[in-house]
């Protein structure tokens, strides 16, 4: 049987991308509860807050790390598999993917050795300011990142000559129908996934009686955050899918395994999409639900598959289940964060060992959200690579085989199991050593200074404090 290079080809992106994706949604999120923490201890002298600022800081250098290593090669999967696309969009995705290294990289670069090398080097105002730029600059990548995927879903302010693209209205081009809303609903995704971290976290120290005042405000505060993020996230998912259904139809049919196009539309819990007879099997579902979440009416009209024909409609299956598990996992999420605002009555959040081992296993939840989000994003705008420009017939790379593909998707399985396995045990030591209880007047001596930057994550990172008080930086 001939392997098929386009399947194999979007198969190896998809692996690399969705194994990437989890690592920068945690540390946009994390590097502004940092940023949060540094700013606490400065404004109040606690050193609670300092602690969990250096525990949290150990936890963001080994994430960030696996999120530089794993998705370094992706750039560079335009070129060997899309190398016809690269040519026809080079001149948007090219200075796109150069403004995030200008804006974003050096800004994260600079600063975040300041971060990790620099707590007790230089004053806490400073500190805090170097906390503060690297989370800025997790939110100017994501910009620049999602302003490019967004292009691609809902392309504007182009023109296409001789066979290239050429930006007519960079304005249009960054900002295009579907980029305010994809890039908020992303930003609100990376707080979550940052928030039930830290909530995760929290609970298993406290499950343990470790550390439990300062793990006690940390699991406080991000509860609070929770309980605004998560239906605000509901929100701006819903007019994210009004968006959708205006300028990528099918998709939607795809997410709501509607085959035919008319009114009141069930809202399918559960069904079995079946291509072959363009139709569904075991149908559970909500009456008029789709037609009322899609057109605010119950004899709202939604479009179906049927308006193109079999071999240009989206994957239904893997986009219809995708959709159910994101959702599905975002209800869970609010209804942990409204828990937690019902346990908050006599401090029951700190001892209900029920809650606290839901918060544990809720820890992976924003991840799998986050993941089965890519796939609805992008399993449901096929054909196509640029949303009704480009297919993905069309944009491989002519020479390629199906056998040179699989080799390399094979290498890059192999190789981001070690980084991910590496990555996870060091991760666990670094939450099983806890916060720091050092004495706050050991001298810094040069032997414990860093030599490379995942060793800031090791112990000898904060073995030295000094007795500076924040106000007299």
């Amino acid at each position: 049987m001939a392997l098929d290079p386009i399947l194999l080809s979007r198969l190896q992106f998809a692996f690399v991308v969705s194994f990437h994706a989890i690592f920068p949604v945690f540390t946009i999120g994390l590097a502004s509860y940092i940023a949060v923490l540094q700013g606490l201890y400065v404004s109040t002298g606690n050193r609670v807050w300092d602690r969990l600022g250096l525990f949290w800081t150990k936890v963001f250098a080994v994430v960030f790390g696996m999120g530089v290593v794993s998705g370094i090669v992706m750039a560079f999967q335009f070129g060997t598999n899309w190398s016809n696309f690269s040519q026809m969009a080079a001149n948007f995705i090219g200075p796109m993917l150069s403004y995030e290294v200008v804006t974003a990289f050096f800004l994260e670069a600079g600063f975040l050795g300041v971060l990790l090398f620099g707590r007790h080097r230089v004053s806490p105002a400073v500190h805090f300011f170097a906390a503060l730029m690297v989370a800025v600059g997790t939110f100017i990548s994501a910009f620049w990142i999602l302003a490019t995927n967004s292009w691609m879903q809902t392309p504007d302010g182009y023109e296409i000559r001789e066979g290239v693209i050429h930006v007519t209205s960079w304005v249009d081009a960054i900002f295009n129908p579907s980029f305010p809303y994809r890039f908020t609903h992303m930003a609100l995704a990376a707080f979550l996934t940052g928030g039930f971290v830290v909530t995760g976290v929290s609970a298993w120290f406290l499950l343990r009686g470790r550390e439990v005042d300062a793990h006690k405000r940390a699991l406080s505060m991000t509860l609070w955050l929770l309980l605004i993020l998560a239906p605000l996230q509901a929100y701006v998912g819903d007019e994210h899918g009004l968006n959708t259904l205006e300028h990528q139809p099918m998709k939607i049919a795809a997410m709501e395994a509607n085959w035919e196009t008319q009114s009141n539309v069930p809202l399918l819990l559960f069904a079995l999409p079946d291509r072959d007879i363009q139709g569904n099997h075991f149908e559970i579902g909500i009456p008029n639900g789709a037609s009322l979440i899609l057109r605010h009416d119950p004899d709202g009209v939604v479009p179906g598959l049927e308006e193109i024909s079999p071999e240009r409609q989206p994957p239904v299956w893997i986009t219809f289940y995708s959709f159910r598990v994101m959702v599905g996992l975002g209800l869970l999420m609010i209804a942990f964060a409204v828990a937690g605002l019902v346990l908050r009555k006599g401090g029951r959040i700190y001892r209900s060992r029920w809650f606290l081992r839901g918060l544990q296993g809720m820890t992976l939840a924003p991840f799998v959200a986050v993941v089965a989000g890519w796939f609805v994003t992008e399993t449901g705008r096929s054909p196509w690579l640029i949303y009704g420009v480009l297919d993905y017939a069309d944009a491989v790379t002519p020479s390629l085989s199906g056998g040179m593909v699989l080799f390399t998707l094979i290498g890059y399985i192999a190789v981001y199991a070690v980084i991910f396995i590496a990555g996870v045990y060091y991760l666990c030591k670094v939450i099983d050593q806890g916060l720091d209880e050092r004495d706050d007047t050991e001298d810094l001596d040069s032997h414990d200074r860093p030599a490379r930057p995942m060793s800031a994550a090791h112990v000898p990172f904060d073995d030295a404090r000094d007795d500076r008080a924040p106000n007299r930086s």
